[in-house]
Parts: C-alpha cells; sequence; structure tokens
C-alpha cells in the first residue's frame, strides 16, 4: 500500500485567514464584555468615536454629501473593512514571526484603550473589554497558527491521512468564527436588555404643556403629489451628530449643571425639569452641512422649558455673552447668550411630536433654538450649560473650523419635480419648501428655463420659526430637459442671495436649479 506524507498546510492564505479568524474573535468577545462596562468601552465605537474627532470639516461634508444620514453606517462599515484587511496581512506576518504579530496586536490594544480613554465618562475599568478581547485574540492567534503549521509525524505502521492537518485547521477557524458570531450577538442582545434607558422612555408619561401650542393650519401642507409632510415624523427626522453609539441615559440619573458667569449655580434633575411650567412649539431644526437643496430639514412639535427662564434663575454676570453646552458624549456647542435671553421659543426639550425625545434624538433632554444651525445650538442629551464667553471658551466644531455663531440662512428648495425627473405633458404641479426661521417666509418665485421669476402659491404660516410650503403650477412647454430655479424672501422682504457657498464654514447659500424632462 501506498503511503502518503501528511500534509503540511503552510499556505498564505490559510495564514491570512487565521489572521482574519482572530480578529473577529478580539472584536466580538471586547463587544461582548463591554454589555458590562460604559458604551465607549466597545473598541470599534471607540476607534469610530475618535475618528470623528478628528475629521476636517471637509472630510464631514464629503461623507454627509455622499451617504446623508448613513454616514455613521458608512464608517462602520469602513473601519470594518480595514480592520478586515488588516487583520489578514497581521496573519501573513505571524507566518514569519509570531512574536511581531502579537506586537503589533499589543499596540492595537494599547491604541483602541487610549480611544476609549479619551471619550467622556470612562475610565480605566472600561478598558477591561478590550484587555479581555486583545488576549482571546492572541490565544486564537496562536492557536490557528500552530495548527496551520503542526506537522503530523506517522504511527508508526499506520496510513498517514492526507490533509487532516487542514482538516483541524479549518474546524479551528469555523469553531472560532462562529464563537465570535455567537458572542457579538450575545453582546448586543445584553445590551439591549440593559438599556435602562428605553425602558424608561416607553413608561414615561409626558406632562401638559402649560402653554400648548395651536395646529398648524390645514392649509400649512400645499396639495403637490410627492411633497414633504409639513410636519416630519420622528422617523423619518434627519439625524448629525458625533455619537457613533446612541448615549442610554436613565432619566433617574440624568442632571445639568448650570454654572460659570452667573449669580447662582445650581443642577436641575429630570422630575424637576418635568415639573416646570412647559410649552409647545413648533421648530425647524436645520444642519449646518445641508446643501442647497437638500434634505437635512426637519420640522416638530417641541415641548420643553424655556432656557430664558432657566438662564434668569441663574442670573448671568457682566460681560457674558456666550453659553456652551455640552452633551454626555462631550460634543459642545457655544450659543449666544443674547439668543437664548430673547424671547425667542428656546427649549431645553424633552418631547417630540407628542412623545419623549427619541433616544436618537437626545432622550432624555435636548436644546432647540430657533434661528441658529444644530452645531451651534441643538445640544442633544445635554448635560452642563456654562455661562462664559466667547473670547474664553470654543466649542467642538469650532475648533475644527467652522463658525462660533451659525444664523440660518434664508433657504429655499425644490421638492416636486425631483432632479432628473419625468413629467408628463400638459400642465405641472411643483412644490417645495423655504425657511428663515425666526424671520419668516413672505414670498417664494420660481423661475422655469430662463424665463421671468414668478411668484408661487405659499402654504399658511403656521410660525416664523417653521418653514413654508409652496406651490407653483406650470402651463407645460415643449417636450425635452427643463430647469425650475427657485428663490425666497424672508418676513422683512430681504432676498434669498444667490451667492453660491458650500456649507462649511457657516452654511451653504445660492438658489437651487432642478433639472427635468417633459413628455
Amino acid at each position: 500500500m501506498t503511503k502518503f506524507p501528511a500534509t503540511r498546510p503552510r499556505g498564505t492564505g490559510a495564514y491570512g485567514l487565521a489572521g482574519f479568524t482572530s480578529a473577529a474573535v478580539l472584536f466580538s468577545v471586547a463587544q461582548l464584555v463591554s454589555a458590562f462596562f460604559a458604551t465607549a468601552s466597545a473598541p470599534l465605537v471607540a476607534m469610530g468615536s475618535t475618528f470623528i474627532d478628528l475629521t476636517p470639516p471637509w472630510l464631514k461634508d464629503f461623507a454627509i454629501s455622499v451617504f446623508g444620514t448613513n454616514d455613521k453606517l458608512a464608517l462602520f462599515i469602513s473601519i470594518g473593512v480595514v480592520v478586515a484587511v488588516a487583520s489578514v496581512l497581521l496573519g501573513i506576518l505571524a507566518k514569519r514571526s509570531f512574536a511581531a504579530a502579537a506586537a503589533c496586536i499589543v499596540l492595537l490594544a494599547v491604541a483602541i484603550g487610549g480611544a476609549v480613554l479619551s471619550r467622556p465618562a470612562t475610565g480605566l475599568v472600561d478598558l477591561t473589554p478590550i484587555i479581555l478581547g486583545a488576549v482571546a485574540g492572541l490565544a486564537c492567534l496562536r492557536w490557528l497558527t500552530t495548527l496551520v503549521a503542526k506537522d503530523r509525524a506517522p504511527v508508526s505502521g499506520a496510513v498517514p491521512v492526507a490533509g487532516s492537518s487542514r482538516r483541524n485547521f479549518l474546524l479551528g477557524t469555523a469553531l472560532s468564527l462562529i464563537g465570535a458570531a455567537v458572542a457579538a450577538g450575545v453582546g448586543q442582545s445584553l445590551a439591549t436588555a440593559r438599556n435602562i434607558a428605553d425602558s424608561a422612555r416607553s413608561a414615561l408619561g409626558l406632562p401638559v404643556a402649560k402653554v400648548p401650542v395651536k395646529a398648524p393650519p390645514a392649509d400649512a401642507q400645499v396639495e403637490v403629489a410627492g411633497m414633504p409632510q409639513f410636519i416630519t415624523p420622528n422617523k423619518d427626522f434627519y439625524r448629525i451628530d458625533t455619537a457613533l453609539s446612541v448615549p442610554r441615559i436613565n432619566p433617574a440619573d440624568w442632571s445639568l449643571r448650570v454654572h460659570g458667569m452667573v449669580e447662582k449655580e445650581f443642577t436641575m434633575g429630570f422630575e424637576e425639569l418635568l415639573a416646570q411650567d412647559l410649552v409647545e412649539s413648533y421648530l425647524t431644526l436645520t444642519c449646518v452641512s445641508n446643501p442647497v437643496g437638500g434634505q437635512l430639514v426637519g420640522n416638530a412639535k417641541w415641548l420643553g422649558y424655556p432656557l430664558r427662564r432657566l438662564l434668569e434663575r441663574a442670573v448671568p454676570r457682566d460681560g457674558a455673552d456666550m453659553v456652551l453646552s455640552t452633551s454626555i458624549d462631550g460634543f459642545s456647542a457655544s450659543t449666544p447668550l443674547e439668543v437664548l435671553t430673547d424671547d425667542r421659543m428656546a427649549l431645553l426639550a424633552v418631547g417630540m411630536n407628542g412623545e419623549p425625545l427619541p433616544l436618537e434624538h437626545g432622550f432624555p433632554v435636548r436644546m432647540v433654538v430657533p434661528g441658529l444651525y444644530g452645531y451651534v445650538s441643538a445640544t442633544k442629551w445635554v448635560v452642563d450649560l456654562e455661562v462664559t464667553r466667547f473670547a474664553d471658551k470654543v466649542a467642538y466644531w469650532t475648533t475644527r473650523g467652522w463658525s462660533d455663531h451659525g444664523p440660518i440662512k434664508l433657504s429655499s428648495r425644490v421638492d416636486v419635480p425631483r432632479s432628473f425627473a419625468r413629467v408628463p405633458a400638459g400642465k405641472v404641479a411643483m412644490g417645495g419648501t423655504a425657511w428663515a426661521q425666526t424671520r419668516g417666509i413672505s414670498k417664494v418665485q420660481v423661475q422655469i428655463d430662463d424665463g421671468d421669476w414668478t411668484d408661487a402659491e405659499l402654504g399658511a404660516e403656521a410660525s416664523v420659526d417653521t418653514w413654508r410650503q409652496w406651490r407653483y403650477v406650470w402651463d407645460g412647454g415643449s417636450s425635452g430637459n427643463h430647469v425650475v430655479s427657485v428663490r425666497a424672501f424672508d418676513g422683512q422682504g430681504e432676498m434669498q442671495t444667490s451667492e453660491q457657498a458650500n456649507p462649511a464654514p457657516n452654511g451653504s447659500s445660492g438658489w437651487q436649479r432642478v433639472q427635468f424632462s417633459v413628455g
């Protein structure tokens, strides 16, 4: 009988697979353990959050313009791809030197640990997940690379089984990947089960507003097929923030510290906030990253406590001109003090469209301020208000080259027809929205191709702080391509500028032009 030599699977591909599998074990074990620690202790969350902190404005704008509100998912996928490629290379390195590969894993763990500690509300104990994950990853890499290199010596008088080492390696790899998947799934389930914020939000009954707001007029919504709803549903409201993982705050543990250049510093808890005279207000929020004609705008009914009353209690000192609001995840915004103390409806909000704030929109408490872009006013998960001066303090995006005040620019857009839409010949119903928070919209004009500007029909105004919808019926023209342009006028008669500007550093501007075809 012919004897076959035992297989010695030393191929580069096998080592690359060993590296990939070990990385999967490292991250899944860390994810599982992180369920018992701070959210930021999960490696992908810590890495992604640190990346966001280091992101220059131009790259942030590019990501939002390409991925929109899916920018965080795109970041997770990108990190995953980079980690996958690096882990394969690490496995190949282990073929030459396991010690060098192990040193790389240790360095990776140190870097991730630094990212964890850089997040607010984390401590040395929150390094536990990455430490245990790194140990598991190293053990897995050692085991699998040993199986790859293992030479099965033939037993005297026996016939060696060809490919036995390879089968052991593949079995070990499969078991490791299955274990990693199970660990990641259990970790996610534990994190969900331990999420007190979800349960608290579901059980929360919001108080009735002391000053309820009237419902918008029925004709605030214009009758054009395809138009967005005048009130944006919570599930459709845009979300742009720096939190890679949504903070999960138990309202019973939430508190807001008000301090700085004030006569009376104080701390307010959630129950105390709910006991105040809450008011309702319709308000359109706008993201500074919104391009001309973009969708990063939403309109909702908010329930909250006027910030001017909160600051009246604190009694700001002479010379103060800014309030630095800080989120539990470390984000901060610089809001002019005068904006928070005048008669506009700037709120410390607890409700959105008749229900507690969704977790991703700031539960349990956030800020909403008319007339300012969100990056300088709409702090979610807010826990700290420091009355200070622009000369003394800077906020998160100000340190990255953005303007420190951020008043919203007069803007308008075409919602119908969509870009490059094909519409039937005959009368064409067009529609869109315009906004100039705190000033209102007095007129919207539409231009077809290079024709005259014509007034559009305006929907009813609900408030100067909300957007206003418009409608225009075009009698139609020749078949082929056409362009519709739009511009708006605010409540004081000022016309929207035609000057084109990118979102950075203080918001986009220009008239939107939409190409469509007839026939």
